[in-house]
């Protein structure tokens, strides 16, 4: 008997900062946004990341809380997540019951990442020194997780105060709901996921220094996992790469050409170095890279073995929503990847063709049975004529 082919499982999603021109109508921006949730589920899409950031007039959701509310309203699967909440922002319990209210509205279809903050500007309206923020993300991680979990806590910090604090909600989700963290190029996401069994968010894994990092940080928290007697699991692995595809490399170059310059400009505005310090010095970076594609379904898929080799296996593709071509490029662009990329990854058609190849292979012994009960048939009911008599 032969073995039938396996499926590697891999699930897609997108990462959505968002990325959008200063130049647009912020109403019409969030309504597109909307649109885009729903096209992702009806194409089978498993999740979508909504950032929070607050300066700079390109990255406009201040609260991804709010934004998922609405999407879970206008979408029946895909799940909705923080991507991410910036902890050192925000009260941990108030973040807590956030969380289980979130929970609740979404029937259990809400996830939650969380991150230190990427932005230094954000923390600089806050009054907060960027120095300060990884430290305060792992203290909030820590109590957050303790409310989820039913605990009353009662700690003083130099940033916040709880007294004898507790949820009053049970999570929807039992026991909570899914949490990851961002993991980048140090180990700091790493050790926290796997301190306290969450996801992780390879956010970084466009980069030279963040693809090289990957097998490195998950077994980091492989082993923070071990030292609480847990084991980490690759479903719950994650990375971001952009991607924009097309039928020809050059249309889905062209398609990018005028939304990757404003968001070039957005770039050199956060930091000298530009767009360069993430990866994504040019759409010909991009993909002469081999972490990202702006090109054909074909191409995407190498990209895909590639990471698959380099994390030695991961659970969910997370596509940097950009919003560098138009509305009508970017919805065929994910129907390409959920139409040709992700099933032939996950040899989804493998049974499919194995079949056909089968039926080709006894198509001359089967047509001639076929015949021959026809024939066979019709001989038998068909009346004999004159001549026979």
């Amino acid at each position: 008997m032969v073995a039938a082919t396996p499926s590697r499982g891999l699930k897609a999603g997108i990462f959505l900062p968002p990325f959008h021109a200063n130049e647009d109508d912020p109403l019409i921006l969030m309504e597109r946004d909307f649109e885009l949730m729903q096209w992702l589920d009806k194409l089978g899409y498993a999740e979508a990341w909504i950032g929070e950031h607050h300066s700079g007039g390109f990255e406009i959701y201040s609260d991804p809380c709010l934004f998922i509310a609405t999407a879970a309203e206008r979408t029946k699967h895909i799940r909705l997540g923080t991507g991410v909440v910036s902890l050192p922002y925000h009260h941990p319990l108030i973040m807590a019951e956030r969380i289980v209210q979130l929970d609740y509205q979404t029937r259990g279809r809400a996830m939650f990442g969380f991150g230190p903050g990427m932005l230094p500007s954000d923390a600089r309206m806050l009054g907060i020194e960027p120095d300060v923020q990884r430290d305060r993300m792992a203290d909030a991680v820590e109590i957050i997780m303790q409310l989820l979990a039913g605990e009353t806590v009662s700690k003083t910090t130099d940033w916040y105060t709880m007294n004898d604090a507790r949820l009053q909600l049970r999570p929807f989700t039992n026991p909570r709901p899914h949490i990851a963290v961002t993991s980048t190029v140090t180990s700091n996401g790493a050790t926290l996921a796997g301190r306290h069994g969450l996801g992780m968010l390879c956010v970084a894994a466009g980069t030279a220094q963040g693809a090289d990092t990957l097998s490195t940080n998950w077994g980091v928290a492989n082993a923070e996992a071990a030292k609480q007697g847990r084991s980490m699991d690759r479903a719950n692995l994650r990375i971001m790469a952009p991607f924009h595809l097309a039928e020809t490399k050059e249309k889905a170059m062209a398609n990018c050409r005028k939304g990757f310059a404003a968001y070039e400009q957005y770039g050199f505005s956060v930091r000298p170095e530009g767009p360069a310090a993430i990866g994504l010095a040019s759409l010909e970076a991009i993909n002469e890279s081999g972490r990202g594609v702006i090109g054909t379904p074909d191409e995407a898929l190498a990209v895909l073995e590639n990471f698959w080799a380099k994390s030695g296996g991961f659970g969910t593709i997370l596509m940097l929503a950009h919003d560098w071509a138009d509305w009508e490029a970017t919805q065929k662009s994910y129907e390409l990847f959920a139409r040709y990329v992700l099933p032939k990854f996950n040899e989804r058609n493998a049974w499919r063709e194995q079949s056909m190849a089968w039926l080709r292979a006894n198509r001359e012994e089967n047509s001639a049975k076929g015949k021959a009960a026809v024939a066979k048939f019709n001989a038998r009911t068909q009346p004999k004529s004159d001549a026979a008599e």
